[in-house]
């Protein structure tokens, strides 16, 4: 579609400039700084940074209904920098020109609404949001497309140059970071720190396919967490956790298109996410706040945070009066949910300088944080996929939550959830055979339920009779045989009837 055809009020706007400007802000001392060089905490007092634009106020010149076309419009423009998360331009990287845009594919994932089985089940109506449909894999991509659009842009600029991109990693956030990174070779390369054998045979094969000198440390996530950020400090490498701020920018993206998605109505909806480093709830609830802001929608949806009893640092704070919170890390234990298990999310600060701001802007609570057990996020994440869905353990341990907010009744019957999918079911394959195969380690916490269990059978001749191989093809009679054989017995094996 060509831009004289778009309609003429919004022909303007449909390809955004380069307008904003952007800078860091501290969240603990206030400060202020340039974008200008890679920053990931406040060089005053060590604390998380956001950026925020000195033009947002701007953008309440157009009106929101306006902005509703103007999205719904350019969704459908055929300029790759404008098909993924920049879509949303002038709330996520309002600086970066339309050349220095990374784009291989992130976002527009489908909302899939769950069968009628599955809402009967959980008693709600409730969509999976697949954002394992993005193109490592995870909503990493999303937070990485911004970040690596960043340092593009300052490469660009001439700022920097030779850089080391570098993370730490329970997996998805390896894959992303060197993916994008590669797609920038030869000006960037990367390096990934995983905890040794705490990730999926599938997620190490995607940075290692991509090029990344992968180290693998003993301990857990935490402890490589630790290390990257004294590298940060230490040395010029390009932080790509989301410490960064540019990936908390990149994953408000998600908050964006469900108001899309659902055509900008936010009534009666909630919102449902694991909780692992923090920084994805930290930009959905941003986002929906600068969407808020700015009139696109005029309700600011429940958010619900979910998390392990074996990763809950959280959700214990938030246990606690308001008057006596204190964050206190926790020692985490194995979870299937293995994306989500950190004990000590760098975002912290983050979730709770936007939970405060998310309800007051409200005018009553709308965050909501939910623990959930081992057992039931193994069981709603197979549920899930035997209801055709294609969830990861992440997306089981968000339905299990939903499942408890329902039950609390912090969650009515009569509103309607998005639940997270954050990566794709065979990123997290591994746990479901463990599970068919009783053979994951009891320290999970997870009783086999024969009535989940399912392994393939191997349907073999008579004994005595030929059997075919790819080197040895049987003859015509002998290969009939062996056909009418086999599908004697699975039928039986299904319980099949013979046609009349």
């Amino acid at each position: 579609m060509k831009i004289a055809d778009f309609p003429l009020d919004i022909q303007p706007y449909i390809i955004p400039e380069p307008k904003g400007v952007l800078f860091y802000k501290c969240l603990g001392c206030s400060a202020e700084f340039p974008i200008d060089k890679p920053l990931y905490v406040c060089p005053e007092c060590n604390n998380v940074l956001l950026i925020y634009d000195r033009h947002v106020k701007s953008l309440k010149n157009i009106p929101g209904k306006t902005w509703q076309k103007i999205f719904d419009f350019r969704k459908i423009l055929k300029i790759p920098a404008f098909k993924g998360i920049y879509r949303f331009h002038e709330f996520i990287g309002s600086c970066i020109p339309e050349n220095s845009i990374v784009y291989l594919g992130e976002g527009n994932t489908p909302v899939i609404e769950a069968n009628n089985n599955l809402q009967q089940k959980i008693g709600i109506r409730f969509f999976y949001k697949n954002d394992g449909q993005n193109p490592s894999g995870s909503f990493k991509d999303r937070g990485m497309a911004s970040a690596l659009s960043n340092v593009k842009y300052l490469i660009d600029q001439n700022f920097v140059s030779d850089i080391i991109a570098i993370c730490a990693s329970t997996g998805d956030t390896s894959a992303a970071a060197a993916l994008y990174a590669s797609y920038l070779h030869p000006y960037v390369k990367s390096a990934v720190l995983l905890p040794h054998n705490k990730v999926t045979p599938q997620q190490l094969s995607q940075p290692l396919g991509s090029g990344a000198k992968v180290f693998e440390i003993p301990g857990v996530f935490d402890d490589c967490m630790k290390i990257v950020e004294n590298l940060s400090e230490k040395y010029s490498v390009v932080l790509l956790n989301s410490k960064n701020p540019w990936r908390i920018l990149g994953q408000e993206s998600y908050a964006y298109e469900i108001a899309q998605d659902f055509d900008y109505n936010m009534t009666g909806k909630v919102i449902v996410v694991p909780i692992g480093n923090a920084g994805n709830i930290s930009a959905i609830m941003n986002g929906f706040i600068k969407f808020f802001d700015a009139g696109i929608i005029d309700v600011l949806p429940k958010i619900i945070g979910v998390q392990s009893e074996h990763a809950d640092p959280v959700f214990k704070y938030y246990q606690k009066d308001k008057h006596n919170r204190h964050f206190k890390p926790v020692n985490v234990k194995p979870s299937i949910a293995q994306a989500a298990m950190i004990g000590n999310p760098v975002s912290m600060p983050r979730v709770i300088h936007l939970t405060e701001q998310y309800n007051k802007l409200a005018g009553a609570d709308r965050v909501f944080f939910v623990q959930v057990t081992e057992q039931s996020i193994m069981e709603w994440y197979l549920k899930a996929n035997r209801n055709g869905h294609i969830t990861c353990t992440q997306g089981g341990e968000c339905l299990a939550g939903l499942v408890k907010a329902v039950n609390h009744k912090i969650v009515s019957k009569d509103e309607t959830a998005i639940v997270d999918a954050t990566a794709h079911a065979l990123k997290f394959s591994n746990f479901q055979n463990l599970y068919f195969e009783q053979k994951l380690p009891d320290a999970f916490n997870i009783k086999h339920n024969s009535d989940f269990v399912n392994l393939p059978s191997l349907i073999m001749p008579d004994k005595g009779m030929p059997v075919p191989s790819q080197d040895h093809r049987l003859g015509p009679g002998e290969f009939k045989g062996f056909v009418s054989d086999i599908s004697r017995k699975i039928a039986l094996k299904l319980n099949l009837k013979g046609i009349l």
